[in-house]
């Protein structure tokens, strides 16, 4: 009787679904290589793990000089040193080309095992009513659907980020443009809170408007700006955690609709083409410093 019981006990077993434990959401985290001005990336690439990286992009200049080191040390020898040191290639910020000439960008990130590339986007937007920037928007979507198709084709999205004194600048037109790239594939949104109103429970509505699709999010928050020499401790309150924005309803917002994409630590000096701190180890330090704040959070969700 022992051995039946123990027997149909082991059946039991056998046929009671196993409930998987719940993966904890978290941030998926990826380095700026403008982080670190225009430090060759023979020196950069050590420090993304230690950054809670996992990839990085690439700024060409005045940001950052390691999209032109790209060219200049060949696709084969990068790819090399991203093996070497165990870390993958998120994409490239292209402002410089614009929206309408990343053939060749897009070709090259493929290659890389890319995954994005941000830029801006491209209209009128200045003393016009809403009405119009809305249509504007709409406008600029119909222009961008073949580069998106090519985006797509390559396994790649153009993000396009908001940015002051541009088409997608104000909360409106990130909305109507999430709208209108809803179902476009090859497309999506580079989130950037910096240029936004510091309005938490706008911010969070923004990023659950989105929703999937978000390119990518910055970690970056307007604090005392980024467009004048200041003191170094006044310019660093873009960071996570330096300034005034409370992180906490955009992480919410960013788990509620279960963000995967990348993430960045992120902030600009000034000028353009520095390392956000004095050394390579103080830079790196700040932004483990920024990824503990944003992960704090995270865990209390």
């Amino acid at each position: 009787m022992k051995r039946r019981q123990f027997l149909q006990s082991l059946s039991a077993l056998a046929t009671t679904p196993v409930l998987a434990a719940e993966t904890p959401w978290k941030l998926n985290y990826l380095l700026a290589s403008s982080m670190y001005g225009s430090l060759p990336l023979a020196d950069i690439l050590p420090e993304v793990k230690k950054g809670g990286a996992t990839a990085i992009e690439l700024w060409p200049k005045k940001h950052g000089t390691q999209r032109e080191e790209l060219d200049e040390i060949g696709h084969d020898k990068f790819a090399e040193m991203l093996k070497e040191h165990g870390i993958g290639f998120g994409g490239t910020t292209r402002y410089d080309l614009g929206p309408f000439k990343l053939t060749q960008e897009i070709a090259v990130v493929k290659k890389l095992g890319g995954s994005f590339i941000v830029t801006g986007g491209s209209g009128e937007w200045k003393n016009i009513t809403p009405e119009q920037l809305k249509a504007n928007v709409k406008d600029f979507v119909e222009k961008m659907k073949p580069h998106a198709a090519l985006a797509a084709e390559a396994g790649l999205q153009i993000g396009i980020e908001n940015h002051v004194n541009n088409l997608i600048d104000t909360p409106d037109s990130l909305r109507w443009l999430a709208d209108e790239i809803r179902s476009l594939p090859g497309i999506g949104i580079a989130l950037a809170p910096y240029h936004l109103p510091q309005d938490t429970k706008l911010l969070a509505g923004l990023i659950r408007h989105i929703d999937q699709k978000m390119t990518l999010f910055y970690a970056w928050e307007h604090g005392k700006g980024c467009t004048k020499p200041m003191p170094k401790e006044d310019e660093l309150q873009q960071m996570p955690g330096r300034g005034q924005l409370d992180w906490k309803p955009l992480l919410q917002a960013l788990k509620d609709v279960n963000f995967t994409g990348p993430t960045e630590v992120f902030m600009h000096p000034t000028p353009r083409g520095i390392p956000i701190m004095p050394t390579l180890a103080e830079s790196t330090a700040e932004i483990v410093r920024g990824k503990n704040h944003l992960d704090g959070i995270v865990a209390s969700l």
